[in-house]
């Protein structure tokens, strides 16, 4: 039986690219959840009641509506208060930015998990499944060859929903990533990591368990 709370509850972990597009919607929104930071090795019993996906996020309502996709937790905060136009009303290019998603979401993410996890997939060699991982990366600096942001003049969903991914990719090799010319989407890259808005949703918490005093994000 799920225990409603008079805040959404906003299942978490630091770390994981889809949780933390998920956390700069929610702040960017102002919308304010309660955060239970999860260790995925030992999942709560909460969120598996909540969740038969069992992964993060899930943002839980307090009329018990259970959201567990990180794109519609997103578009839910938003379209509470979307101070930042993240959400814009070209639907048009509203269109296109999902297109960018579905990329970053599907064929990206397959080929990043290869690359970071190339172990688990010794059929071939690292740098292979890296230079597979590089069509979504070229096109992403080619994007910022002639705009700051990917999809528009400003922010929007797009950059917030890919970035943490990027962040990733980045980090499976830094020392490669540094040196190659991608300076477009390094410099994009750089902006968003140490802008207030990342650093303030990257604080570290304990693993949440019940009886613990509610964090409010």
């Amino acid at each position: 039986m799920l225990i409603m709370s008079p805040l959404p509850i906003l299942y978490s972990f630091r770390r994981c690219p889809y949780a933390i597009r998920a956390r700069l919607a929610l702040r960017v929104s102002g919308k304010q959840v309660e955060l239970r930071e999860v260790k995925l090795a030992n999942k709560p019993a909460a969120l598996l009641a909540s969740s038969a996906k069992a992964t993060v996020p899930v943002l839980v309502l307090p009329d018990g509506t259970v959201i567990d996709e990180s794109r519609e937790i997103m578009e839910w905060a938003l379209r509470q208060h979307d101070p930042e136009n993240w959400l814009p009303q070209d639907q048009q290019l509203m269109q296109q930015i999902n297109a960018l998603i579905d990329m970053n979401d599907g064929e990206f993410k397959q080929r990043l998990d290869h690359y970071k996890y190339a172990d688990r997939f010794p059929e071939q060699a690292m740098t292979f499944y890296r230079r597979q991982a590089e069509g979504f990366i070229s096109e992403l600096e080619y994007r910022l060859k002639t705009a700051d942001y990917l999809s528009a003049d400003n922010c929007t969903l797009a950059d917030m929903a890919i970035f943490p991914f990027v962040r990733q990719f980045a980090h499976v090799d830094k020392a490669w990533f540094d040196q190659t010319g991608y300076s477009h989407l390094q410099a994009w890259l750089q902006r968003l990591l140490t802008s207030p808005l990342f650093l303030s949703v990257m604080s570290k918490y304990q693993p949440w368990q019940p009886g613990d005093k509610s964090i409010l994000f």
